[in-house]
């Protein structure tokens, strides 16, 4: 490409990426949830070849519906979807715990979702063991017949004890393992921190305040510190491995209510994140803890109690640098719901086009990719081909540093039989690779999502014969932290 062409290229990559109603970078994740088998695998037991088609056919679902991001749930119950050395194989795959399937979920899903080009976000439950301690699941190797004393029981779930040291150095030790093994985009933990709380159950943790009090006389005060120690701990694991790797956080939908602190939400929710759940997510976005939150906002534009649009504004004005994506309760949705605001789609389409106006949120992820792809197309149509219409990129890391990408080298398209390969080879720092396709031979905005034609980790892509009479092609590449290089051509060979 000569000197002319590569300056009009760059010229027209840095127009402005927010020019059009359909942003060219937006969060569009859905949570592939695993606990009580609710999204993959559809039930324990399946053959390999029957898990591995599940989980194709929902990333060839999800990206048909053009979301760029999957939040996959590797560790619901102190358990693992990956190759772990920690902790035994989780008994939603193969009914048995510590048996393990004759793949690696995770690594699949890293790999099948690169190809589509969809990022994967590790989902990790931090305390939880065992959801339900009447049925006995446990694997007779798993860490709690080995240290017991670091285990306790609230309601019918076992839980690793909060307030001791140990606990927070085994669950770090945990993300370390599956930051240096594998390789994803964030670690994710959603609002399961301190338990929702029990009518009339004290939750039973005097003994740890006992021996491990530090300098705290309250134990609500020593209950949010021990959040914030291992919430900070797994931020420096993840720093110490592999810093460009993000750390997420998927908060209940209010922090505080203004009722209990001038700087709450404007709303009258029965359970809080600082006051019931001990998580103090301000102060983690503050301290620069996290990279991201996504508040699930579960409730419907209007609500009187806990308002959608209350909240959305309130989380994007305390977002202190890390980016906000909303979480939509997707789930809610049903032509037979008692609440009226949710037997449309339209009200998730509502809010999706409110976190369009509001410039300081970053986008949406939706609970859960089962529901998402359920609902039917008279019921998911209307988010789709109106919100979701063209590719969206995820968008770029704000806290951590950027890793700049070259742009690939040699691309080039090959005519093979009534096919055309686009072929080209990765440059330094290239983890996935942006497809544009450009009308009637010319390059014209880089910046208009409609002309993403393809996202993906491949090396390789077919195109029709016939579409190369009508269009132009060129290629960019991304970093692991979803920087973006300069653009090159593809020229025929």
């Amino acid at each position: 490409m000569n000197n002319l062409k590569f300056v009009i290229l760059l010229l027209l990559f840095q127009t402005n990426l927010f020019s059009q109603q359909s942003p060219k970078r937006e969060m569009r994740a859905a949570w592939i949830s695993t606990v009580d088998n609710i999204d993959w695998p559809s039930k324990p037991g399946l053959s390999d070849k029957e898990m591995k088609s599940e989980m194709i056919t929902l990333l060839d679902n999800l990206r048909s519906n053009n979301l760029n991001t999957v939040i996959f749930q590797i560790r619901p119950t102190a358990d693992a979807y990956y190759k772990s050395t920690k902790e035994p194989a989780s008994h939603w795959i193969t009914g048995i715990q510590g048996v393990a399937p004759g793949f690696d979920p995770l690594q699949l899903m890293i790999d099948e979702a690169g190809k589509r080009g969809m990022d994967v976000h590790v989902w990790l439950n931090p305390y939880r063991v065992q959801k339900d301690t009447t049925k006995d699941v446990l694997s007779k190797k798993h860490l709690y017949f080995k240290k017991p004393e670091l285990f306790l029981t609230y309601g019918k779930t076992r839980y690793f004890n909060p307030g001791y040291k140990e606990t927070r150095d085994f669950v770090s030790s945990v993300v370390g393992e599956i930051v240096r093994n594998y390789d994803i985009q964030a670690i994710h933990m959603d609002d399961y921190f301190y338990p929702y709380k029990i009518t009339g159950q004290e939750f039973p943790d005097q003994k740890a305040f006992e021996k491990e009090p530090r300098q705290f006389k309250d134990k609500e005060e020593w209950r949010r510190d021990n959040v914030d120690l291992i919430i900070k701990q797994i931020r420096d694991t993840i720093i110490a491995n592999k810093p460009e790797v993000e750390f997420g956080i998927s908060p209940f939908g209010v922090w505080r209510n203004r009722s209990k602190d001038l700087e709450g939400s404007n709303t009258v929710a029965g359970v809080t994140n600082y006051d019931d759940l001990y998580a103090n997510i301000l102060k983690w976005q503050k301290e620069n803890w996290i990279d991201y939150v996504t508040p699930q906002l579960y409730w419907h534009i209007g609500f009187e109690r806990a308002d959608f649009e209350v909240l959305a504004k309130w989380w994007a004005e305390h977002k202190y640098g890390a980016r906000v994506y909303v979480g939509h309760g997707d789930y809610r949705i049903s032509k037979t719901s008692k609440d009226v605001q949710w037997r449309s789609p339209d009200q998730i389409v509502k809010q999706i086009e409110m976190i369009r106006s509001l410039p300081l949120l970053d986008g949406s992820m939706h609970f859960t990719a089962s529901t998402f792809l359920k609902m039917g197309d008279t019921l998911r149509k209307p988010i789709t081909e109106k919100q979701y219409k063209h590719i969206a990129l995820a968008p770029e890391a704000s806290r951590i540093t950027k890793i700049v990408p070259l742009s690939p080298i040699k691309a080039v398209m090959v005519k093979k039989g009534n096919k055309t390969l686009l072929a080209w080879q990765p440059g330094a720092n290239n983890h996935k690779f942006v497809i544009y396709r450009f009308r009637k031979g010319k390059i014209t905005d880089f910046s208009n999502s409609e002309n993403i034609y393809y996202v993906t980790t491949s090396k390789i892509l077919e195109v029709a014969n016939h579409d190369l009479k009508d269009y132009v092609y060129a290629i960019t590449a991304l970093s692991q932290t979803q920087t973006e290089s300069t653009p090159i051509q593809f020229i025929s060979k």
